[in-house]
């Protein structure tokens, strides 16, 4: 397919391409195209397609006044260019037209159309009444290196199992290494998907990226450890998320998928006289899942330990929440180490904060013992040296 300007044009976001890249790169089989109204109505009444579990139809409706009147005037065989911030992104050979309820696709997802959800809110607004299916080529489609990465690292270690984990880092905390280290243990070879959400209630991926990279260069085996950073788009989200990273996690060939108890997605039910989880209705997708114990620090084992395995009670325990942490950090504060090891919080708020203080040689040489060289000291070193004090006991 080449594009044309007698094309017509429909007009999407970011995360709608994003969610389009992911079924062109083969990371979201058994789909393969646009949903058409039938098969989409299929995988409602039976949560399968070829088999295998898939949670909601994977459809392409998006809003607006322009692109409805658009998608209303296609016929079967025409062809239709996707344009995204202003880039042609896809041709698209259009199948079928069909109407569709934006408040029941959303309850699809995340199992409410209740508006006060702001998942809920964020996705009407991006939802039309029109959806179109069919086929459709990435006019500029690029490799996707991170399949060849993997494939690399599992050829360097003879890896025989490779364990996958969901990671959002925001902040990277002490529960978070935990994880990632009980489950190093029990695979050759680990993939951490680090999320690229479409929100600005996370640090900047990079700062996150770099900070998980300092931990595992930096306290693991790094060649077991490889780092995929996945547009965690609205897909991702409501209760079904577990099944579409498991569905992800398989398509970049790893076996085995551990997921938080904490997890959003998780959310137990009672079924035919037994507790049941959403990881009870994945089928078909051969990968192994397993829900890690929820980690905290107790002030009376005076150390991390697993909920499962510590016996004092909830008043001893401190719980690692990452929304609270990042709250600390984003007020320029030094989270206790206890909470975030002083390395990582040191540099994320040298990135947060940056040319914060006036005169930092001056502020450096006053506070803190020095060998008596003139020596040039980064904000990070400021925030490290100052954690050292913090750590200092004796007047304490």
């Amino acid at each position: 397919m080449t594009s044309s300007n007698k094309n017509k044009t429909i007009y999407i976001d970011k995360e709608a391409a994003s969610a389009l890249t992911l079924l062109q790169e083969g990371l979201l089989y058994p789909v393969t195209k646009l949903m058409t109204q039938e098969e989409s109505q299929e995988i409602l009444r039976t949560g399968l397609i070829d088999g295998k579990s898939f949670p909601f139809p994977f459809i392409l409706a998006p809003s607006g006044k322009k692109n409805e009147e658009v998608i209303q005037s296609l016929k079967t065989g025409e062809e239709v260019l996707l344009l995204c911030e202003g880039e042609e992104y896809a041709l698209l050979s259009v199948e079928e037209v069909y109407q569709i309820d934006p408040k029941e696709r959303v309850k699809h997802i995340y199992g409410t159309n209740d508006p006060t959800h702001p998942g809920v809110m964020a996705t009407v607004k991006r939802l039309g009444s029109w959806a179109v299916s069919g086929e459709y080529q990435l006019m500029n489609p690029k490799p996707n290196e991170c399949k060849q990465i993997i494939q690399k690292a599992k050829k360097a270690v003879d890896a025989k199992h490779v364990t996958s984990l969901m990671m959002g880092a925001n902040p990277l905390h002490r529960a978070h290494e935990r994880l990632i280290r009980q489950t190093l243990e029990t695979t050759d070879l680990l993939v951490i998907f680090l999320l690229k959400p479409y929100n600005s209630a996370h640090l900047n991926f990079e700062i996150r990226k770099e900070a998980l990279e300092y931990f595992i260069n930096n306290y693991l085996p790094k060649n077991r450890v490889v780092v995929v950073p996945l547009e965690n788009s609205y897909i991702f989200a409501g209760y079904n998320e577990i099944i579409i990273d498991a569905i992800v996690a398989k398509n970049y060939e790893c076996d085995r998928l551990t997921v938080g108890r904490n997890h959003a997605g998780l959310g137990m039910f009672y079924d035919c006289n037994s507790n049941k989880s959403i990881i009870d209705k994945v089928v078909g997708i051969d990968i192994e899942i397993s829900v890690a114990s929820e980690y905290v620090y107790c002030n009376e084992c005076r150390t991390l330990v697993s909920k499962n395995t510590c016996p004092h009670g909830q008043h001893h325990q401190i719980s690692y929440h990452a929304d609270s942490i990042l709250e600390i950090l984003e007020y320029g504060l030094l989270p206790p180490a206890v909470l975030i090891r002083k390395e990582i919080s040191s540099f994320i708020l040298s990135k947060l904060f940056p040319n914060r203080f006036k005169n930092l040689e001056k502020l450096y040489y006053d506070t803190f013992p020095v060998t008596g060289l003139l020596e040039e000291h980064t904000e990070r070193d400021f925030y490290l040296e100052l954690m050292k004090l913090y750590q200092t006991t004796s007047l304490t």
